[in-house]
């Protein structure tokens, strides 16, 4: 839509307050601009149209008929101008007010709880919308603008992503109790562990992909026991006897301290792993998710 001769919103609002006073002088008093300036404004917006607009005279200043037509003109342009500033300024506030987030299930348990009464208490006002779900998930969730913020626990971030590391988590070995590898004085090894079929979340899963990439030196992983996909069924799976899984320490710390599982102890490979903040690159992460955010950071997990 070709708009060149059209006078910026300003030079309209000028050109009505010369219209309601009748005076260059006055217009230019309400509007913090000296005469000359507002002479020079109004000067502009008749070359840019190509007719005169205001007519000087003893008494003050008045609209041509022309400028009078085109100050009424002008009056619904302000108006439709001002209602879509409002709708704007609502829809930034309702942003502002709003989260979505998505997690993946280790840290939507375990560490987001914490994180949202503190971002509550910061800003009582926002209400959070949270998704838990694998990590592969939550990339596409932040990837199609489903959330404004996501939290991974894979060992690798996807293209398009700005990332953050938010906390440190420790992958452990759990048997229950009774199972031979409990009973062991010495630790397993890395390679004997690769090799056991194992009691595991599904493909996509974060604490499925770090562990595939920590022990990705001793061959390919033995092919799982179980699939299950969610980190409760897989721990209630072990604690019935299935066989041996790896889950997140912060999954399995109560079942540790309460003996409903044993830990194993695992030698010649480290199974710490970065916890990641991301959102879409180049974005700027603003209002809660930005709090949130450094809520996150911040933390002890």
């Amino acid at each position: 839509m070709g708009l060149s001769r059209v006078p910026d919103l300003d030079s309209l609002e000028l050109l009505l307050k010369v219209a309601s006073t009748g005076s260059l002088g006055r217009a230019a008093v309400a509007h913090g601009l000296s005469q000359p300036a507002v002479t020079a404004r109004i000067r502009g917006m008749e070359r840019l149209v190509g007719f005169p607009l205001v007519r000087r005279g003893p008494r003050g200043s008045t609209l041509t008929p022309a400028g009078a037509l085109l100050a009424d003109w002008a009056r619904d342009v302000l108006q439709a101008a001002a209602t879509l500033d409002a709708g704007i300024s609502s829809l930034r506030s309702e942003r502002h007010a709003r989260i979505r987030v998505a997690a993946s299930l280790t840290v939507a348990e375990h560490l987001l709880p914490r994180w949202l009464v503190r971002l509550a208490a910061e800003r009582p006002d926002t209400a959070v919308s949270l998704a838990a779900m694998n990590s592969a998930e939550v990339v596409a969730a932040v990837l199609r603008g489903d959330a404004e913020l996501g939290f991974v626990e894979g060992p690798a971030v996807a293209a398009g992503l700005a990332t953050r590391v938010v906390a440190r988590d420790r992958l452990v070995v759990v048997v229950p109790p009774g199972h031979p590898w409990g009973r062991r004085r010495r630790p397993i090894d890395a390679a004997e562990l690769a090799a056991t079929r194992l009691v595991q979340r599904e493909p996509a899963s974060g604490t499925r992909a770090a562990l595939t990439v920590a022990l990705s030196a001793y061959g390919p992983m033995a092919a799982p026991l179980l699939e299950l996909s969610t980190t409760s069924a897989v721990r209630s799976a072990v604690t019935a006897g299935a066989g041996p899984a790896v889950l997140s320490v912060l999954a399995v710390g109560d079942d540790l301290a309460a003996g409903r599982l044993v830990e194993v102890p695992v030698a010649g490979v480290d199974l710490t792993r970065l916890l990641r903040a991301v959102w879409p690159e180049g974005q700027h992460v603003s209002g809660p998710a930005r709090d949130l955010l450094r809520i996150a950071g911040t933390a002890r997990s």
